[in-house]
């Protein structure tokens, strides 16, 4: 069982961390987990939501035990800065048009994506002008998941009568991640280097943190050592074992903790936490 996240071993952070990290421009998402994998010399590594090659920023990348947390991802908020090129000088009607883009919007994934082309709806939380010079205009724009901003900037164009597509893309926040705490790749092998071959591991330490950190957003219980090492073998959490819970609906995903602050698992809020008796939390994903 782990115990305090800030009092593992080098090579346990490794095991169960995610490092924030800044995608340069170039791979893939894809490539980018295969060599933190390899540099890490972890058997797994999976990055917290797809980039183009061209794309760069914000990749939190799983390490170990915790690809199984990238779960939390899939409904997490986005946000990025992007150039986007008009086809003809911006104008006056810029910003009203924009307006008009933020809340639900229709999307059809374009050809290249590896999903079907269906109509689907996504979320622009918030779309704002930062610049704008000539015919080029820098946008931020936070969105639900699974938004495809180069799409957006397309139609962004059709709606303003100029034609527009999109520049360059950077990705600025993923979830609870952003860009104030960015780790480069060289950063990491760096630092990885620094811990094996002189015994340092202060650097590895900032750039790889316990997985716990990529949970910040998700509710939490708080259940006894005793019923933690019963759900390590696959039991549900019963009322007895919890100790705290954060207030949560019925049904919503839910990660439990030690007192230590080690996550558990990943489950199902099914009871209530202040019961003397029954089940609080169905398992999805035992983390242990």
């Amino acid at each position: 069982m782990r115990g305090d996240p800030d009092d593992r071993t080098p090579a346990e952070l490794l095991s169960f961390g995610v490092v924030n990290l800044d995608k340069p421009p170039g791979p893939s998402a894809h490539q980018v987990a295969g060599w933190v994998r390899d540099l890490t010399a972890q058997d797994r590594a999976a990055h917290a939501g797809t980039l183009d090659p061209k794309v760069t920023g914000c990749l939190p990348t799983l390490l170990g035990d915790a690809v199984r947390l990238a779960q939390v991802f899939d409904d997490s908020v986005k946000e990025y800065v992007a150039v986007l090129e008009l086809h003809k000088p911006a104008p006056a009607s810029l910003d009203s048009v924009l307006a008009e883009f933020e809340g639900e919007i229709y999307q059809k994934p374009p050809r290249k994506s590896a999903v079907a082309r269906r109509l689907r709806t996504r979320t622009i939380h918030d779309l704002d002008v930062l610049e704008v010079r000539d015919r080029q205009a820098l946008l931020r724009v936070r969105c639900a998941s699974g938004t495809y901003v180069r799409k957006l900037c397309h139609d962004l164009g059709l709606a303003l009568g100029t034609g527009a597509h999109m520049g360059a893309l950077r990705r600025t926040a993923t979830g609870s991640f952003d860009d104030a705490t960015l780790a480069s790749m060289h950063d990491l092998h760096d630092a990885v280097v620094e811990w094996r071959e002189r015994d340092d591991d202060r650097w590895l330490r900032e750039v790889v943190q316990p997985a716990e950190r990529a949970l910040r957003a998700v509710p939490r219980v708080t259940i006894a050592d005793s019923a933690a090492e019963q759900v390590a073998e696959g039991a549900p959490v019963y009322a007895p074992g919890v100790l705290d819970a954060d207030t949560a609906e019925r049904g919503a995903t839910v990660v439990c903790y030690t007192p230590a602050g080690a996550a558990v698992c990943l489950g199902t809020l099914v009871g209530d936490p202040d019961a003397d008796s029954g089940t609080v939390v169905e398992l999805e994903r035992v983390l242990v």
